[in-house]
């Protein structure tokens, strides 16, 4: 069932997106303010996955680049438009219906943007049900949806259309190298769909759900209850059921570089109590990857790594991470969709040139039959063959 989205919603959603940023995606809030701008008091039309004609045609729109960037380079606000223009004239088709491509970060609020300027509605759902660095990692190539052709369009009025056929690593190579060279930060719109191809191969709700997740922070916050607690509650009922408490402490080192495009690096974070010797590390690229707890492996991409503030709940991204922040780190389990053998084939730890296996946050029994019912109902071809447990 549509329903509609209004400026007063966007503060919550962005709090939620940059939860599920798992530390990247980029800081919502230059993308809230933007959309703010040109929404007015209007509203956005969002439209439930299930309920799409089959034949509705969608165009994905987002912005790509190193977050750490983001911060100084601020959009002009038309780049995303301009793009799914761009697309619509490479195709000869009009579309009718954007989308995220990731829910997480700034991403949930570009095709918010291009929404309010063009009246177009925006499915709920993405391609990653979180954020990732690259283009190619996405749920809709993993089930046969292809980002190729892609556009691409800059601040000054640059536009590449990039076309690789079904090589979606070589479009992300390409769009990066462009976007480096238009100073960090390009906008695109890509893997062009029917509304059967994203019933088969989005998370679906995502929007929504960062909605809720947002929500119910502020609530808790503003009732003095625990905004760790609503967490927990508000994702109980999603494909995102299972959340544990990784590591409370301090933020002791961060170490951070941009290169390749990409925001890379560690954060080192160790107990409240100075007579404690535990020690806690995140790599991230973008997105924190993997934490490790006096060594172990306790959480792994694809599920999500998120550090927030250790009293309010208050997401923080890994270019906001900084010495003697006291934070809590949360792992939160991902749906069994992103965990099938092709799915960590294209964004699990070997995705990212890590040697740890991947390991359910919640525990290997659970996650199993989680997989196990998703292949059960799993709509794509071959996607039950190739459930992970």
């Amino acid at each position: 069932m549509s329903w509609k989205l209004t400026a007063a919603d966007l503060s919550d959603l962005a709090r939620g997106a940059t939860l599920l940023g798992t530390g990247g995606g980029g800081d919502p809030y230059i993308g809230k303010m933007l959309v703010e701008q040109v929404l007015g008091t209007g509203s956005i039309t969002i439209l439930d996955p299930d309920d799409l004609a089959d034949d509705l045609f969608v165009i994905p729109t987002a912005q790509m680049g190193a977050p750490t960037v983001m911060i100084e380079k601020i959009p002009a606000g038309f780049e995303a438009t301009l793009a799914l223009r761009t697309l619509e004239d490479h195709l000869g088709r009009k579309a009718d219906a954007t989308m995220p491509i990731e829910c997480g970060g700034i991403n949930s609020m570009i095709p918010l943007l291009v929404a309010a300027e063009t009246g177009l509605p925006v499915v709920d759902g993405d391609g990653m049900g979180r954020a990732f660095p690259e283009l190619s990692m996405e749920t809709f190539a993993v089930y046969g949806v292809h980002g190729s052709p892609l556009a691409l369009a800059g601040e000054r009025g640059e536009r590449v259309i990039i076309d690789t056929g079904d090589d979606d690593r070589q479009m992300e190579w390409l769009a990066r190298g462009i976007t480096i060279r238009l100073g960090g930060v390009g906008h695109i719109a890509e893997y062009a769909m029917s509304g059967a191809d994203v019933k088969r191969t989005a998370v679906p709700r995502t929007i929504s759900m960062a909605l809720a997740l947002g929500r119910a922070i502020r609530l808790a916050r503003e009732a003095h209850s625990s905004p760790f607690e609503a967490i927990a509650e508000t994702l109980s009922t999603t494909l995102y059921s299972h959340v544990r408490e990784l590591f409370v402490g301090k933020v002791a080192d961060v170490e951070r570089r941009t290169t390749d495009g990409f925001a890379k690096g560690r954060a080192v974070i160790l107990p409240l109590d100075p007579s404690s010797d535990d020690r806690f590390e995140i790599a991230f690229q973008n997105e924190n990857l993997i934490a490790h707890h006096n060594g172990d492996v306790v959480a792994i991409v694809p599920d999500l790594i998120c550090v927030v503030d250790h009293e309010t709940a208050e997401p923080i991204t890994t270019e906001g991470l900084r010495y003697g922040q006291r934070v809590r780190v949360l792992g939160i389990s991902t749906p069994a969709m992103m965990r099938t053998q092709a799915a960590l084939q294209a964004f699990g730890p070997t995705a990212f040139g890590l040697t740890e296996p991947f390991m359910p946050v919640e525990g290997e029994t659970a996650a199993a039959e989680a997989a196990l019912e998703f292949a059960a109902t799993a709509r794509g071809v071959g996607v039950a063959e190739e459930a992970h447990a």
